[in-house]
């Protein structure tokens, strides 16, 4: 095992893709508690395109290890965890860490990925399909018939929550640009081109009486159209800044003024929400709830991907020995899906 060697992707501060360094080393060993995947798929989320520019609103200081999550089948085990694990493929959430061949992880953090289901396939469903899993069934509630709208229809989190919301009885409409609409509307969305229509008053077009949730993840000064698309009782679910994304200063000051916005709307006495979605909320202090959770909605997920409601939309495969153009890909707008990751 451990004449693999360890292989690693090390961010060391503010860098251009072409500036993430490889690190060899030795394959770490369990300590109590842990378990040692071999990575067979980690992927590039929009979190590690702001850690890359030092704007992700919690990141470590640099240098660190990125990598949201992953999947991987387990090497070793350590004191006070079943034996049995070894040779179980697992999924785990990390935040960072992910982008090595080799990661030691909390063996109470590992969901076990279902069989027939591929490393890859479930890779794009972890922090992806259990952000979009809860932002709709958790915090918006979504039920059959009513309308809502996915900003980022084609992206990681987005293309996830279409599929999530048409197979709640949902109707969706979708933001992205004219090269997914055919896709989109294969899987019975309404597209709207984000770079040529007015997104605002063609939802206004499509759904008069206002829609019953909209899920943002560009943040700004769109947030207040997305607010006013809201019908009486509607629900905004604010998950990201993405249009501040190449902004210089501080990565906190937009995640701050969305909970300004968050709080002032949900002062008013008009019957509709807002939300700012943290996927780690309530994990400090309630970790064994966090971890039971996590394990629910991911489980949900995969069965969502084996009754075939949602479909594991992988932009491209490439080795952690092309990080750099791997992060080109997932940062050009280009793709549909997740850039997934391998050893």
């Amino acid at each position: 095992m451990n004449a693999e060697g360890l292989v690693e992707i090390v961010l060391p501060g503010k860098v251009e893709p072409e500036g993430l360094r490889i690190r060899h080393g030795d394959v770490p060993v369990p300590g109590t508690g842990q378990v040692l995947i071999r990575m067979e798929a980690t992927g590039i989320s929009f979190a590690e395109q702001q850690m890359r520019r030092g704007r992700y609103y919690d990141q470590p200081e640099f240098p660190f290890v990125p990598g949201y999550d992953l999947v991987g089948t387990v090497l070793a085990t350590g004191e006070g965890v079943d034996p049995g694990l070894a040779g179980t493929r697992v999924a785990a959430l990390l935040k960072v860490g992910g982008w090595a061949s080799h990661v030691l992880v909390e063996a109470a953090d590992v969901v076990p990925v279902p069989d027939g289901i591929g490393a890859a396939e479930a890779e794009t469903l972890v922090v992806n399909g259990v952000t979009a899993w809860r932002m709709l069934h958790r915090t918006a509630r979504v039920r059959a018939g009513q309308t809502v709208v996915v900003l980022g229809a084609n992206g990681g989190v987005g293309s996830v929550l279409v599929q999530l919301a048409r197979a709640a009885g949902a109707k969706v409409i979708g933001t992205a640009s004219a090269r997914h609409h055919a896709v989109l509307r294969g899987q019975g969305v309404v597209p709207v081109d984000h770079r040529t229509e007015d997104v605002a008053a063609r939802i206004r077009e499509l759904a008069p009486g206002g829609v019953d949730a909209v899920f943002d993840h560009v943040g700004g000064r769109g947030i207040v159209d997305s607010w006013h698309l809201l019908a009486p009782g509607g629900t905004l679910v604010s998950y990201g800044s993405a249009s501040t994304r190449d902004d210089e200063g501080s990565g906190q000051w937009p995640v701050l003024k969305l909970l300004g916005r968050v709080w002032l709307w949900n002062a008013l006495p008009n019957g509709r929400r807002a939300y700012f979605f943290n996927l780690w909320a309530g994990r400090s202090l309630a970790k064994k709830r966090f971890r039971a959770r996590l394990r629910a909605d991911l489980t949900q997920v995969f069965a969502a991907l084996q009754r075939g409601d949602v479909t594991a939309r992988i932009a491209a495969q490439l080795p952690l020995s092309q990080i750099a153009e791997a992060m080109r890909l997932a940062e050009s707008g280009t793709v549909a899906g997740k850039v997934v990751l391998n050893p």
